[in-house]
C-alpha cells in the first residue's frame, strides 16, 4: 500500500491513527492490521450474529465463478462508466466488496481505492491477494469515515443504505450501484421455482441523489460445467430455495444457456 488509509473509530468516530500495525484513536481504542492486511472495525456489539455475512465456502464459490470471467462485460461497462465520470485522484469506496473482485480492478496509479464488507471470510480473501487496496470488516450501517470523504462509491448486489452513503459522498460524488434487472438469471430461476418471476425494477432505493445515467446490461452466458452452475446459485439468494435434488441435476450439466440482465444506475449528490 502507498500510504496508509484513513479511518474514523467505528466507536467515537475520532481519526484513527496507524502505529506499529494498529490502529488507535485518542480515546485509546485499537484495532490491529492483521497479517493479511485487512482491519477489522467491527466490533462485538454491532454484530447480529458470531460470524456474520458469507461463510468461507460461499466466499470461495463466488471468486472462483467470478474469475471465469462470466461477468467480464458488467466489470467493463462499470470501468468504462467510472472513467467516463470519475475524477482521476478519486476516494473510491466498494461498499460490501466481499472478496474484492470490482474492488481491485478500479486501482489506478492516481487513485485511493477502499472495500469494506461485513463477512471476515470474504474481507481477509481480498486484502491477501489485492495489497494495492485498502480492506476492512464493517458494517455498511456505520462506516468508519469522515463526512464528505468519497469521490466515487459503487455498491454490486449489497444493500443500499442511502442515508449513510450521502454522508460519506463528496459533494458532487457518483455513486454507481448494479442490481438485477427483470430477466437476471431466468433460466437458472426456472430450474428451482415452478414459476420463477421476473425481478421488479420499479423499486428504487434510491431518493435523494440525483440520477444522471442509466441503463440495462444483458447478455447470455454459456455456464461450461456443472461447478460453475453450482458457484452461480451459491450467490443468489434463490440458494437456499434449491433442492438436494435440483443440486445433484445442476451438477450434471454442461454448456447451461443462463441469462445476465443487469440494471446500472449512476446518480450524483449535489449538495
Amino acid at each position: 500500500m502507498t500510504q496508509n488509509p484513513q479511518y474514523q473509530c467505528p466507536i467515537c468516530h475520532q481519526a484513527l491513527l496507524l502505529k506499529a500495525r494498529t490502529f488507535r484513536c485518542p480515546q485509546n481504542h485499537c484495532f490491529d492490521l492483521a497479517k493479511e492486511g485487512y482491519v477489522n472495525l467491527l466490533p462485538v456489539q454491532f454484530k447480529h450474529s458470531k460470524e456474520p455475512g458469507d461463510n468461507k465456502a460461499m466466499v470461495n464459490a463466488r471468486r472462483a465463478f467470478l474469475e471465469q470471467g462470466y461477468y467480464q462485460p458488467l466489470l467493463n461497462k462499470l470501468l468504462d462508466i467510472y472513467h467516463t465520470y470519475g475524477q482521476k485522484t478519486a476516494n473510491l469506496f466498494d461498499a460490501g466488496c466481499g472478496e474484492g473482485y470490482y474492488t481491485h480492478q478500479h486501482k489506478t496509479e492516481e487513485n485511493t481505492v477502499y472495500g469494506i464488507d461485513i463477512a471476515k471470510e470474504a474481507v481477509k480473501k481480498a486484502a491477501k491477494k489485492y495489497q494495492q487496496c485498502h480492506f476492512s470488516v464493517g458494517t455498511l450501517s456505520q462506516l468508519p469515515f469522515e463526512d464528505n470523504f468519497f469521490d466515487w462509491m459503487i455498491s454490486i448486489y449489497a444493500p443500499i443504505l442511502e442515508q449513510e452513503f450521502t454522508r460519506v459522498l463528496n459533494k458532487q460524488g457518483y455513486f454507481l450501484t448494479v442490481t438485477p434487472a427483470q430477466r437476471h438469471l431466468m433460466e437458472l430461476k426456472e430450474k428451482i421455482y415452478q414459476e420463477a418471476k421476473e425481478h421488479d425494477v420499479e423499486r428504487q432505493p434510491i431518493e435523494k441523489l440525483s440520477l444522471v445515467h442509466q441503463e440495462t446490461l444483458s447478455y447470455s452466458m454459456q455456464l461450461k460445467t456443472g461447478d460453475d452452475i453450482l458457484n452461480l446459485l451459491s450467490m443468489t439468494p434463490f440458494a437456499f430455495k434449491a433442492s438436494e435434488q435440483v443440486k445433484h441435476h445442476l451438477a450434471q450439466l454442461h454448456n447451461f444457456q443462463c441469462q445476465a440482465d443487469f440494471l446500472i444506475c449512476l446518480y450524483q449528490k449535489n449538495c
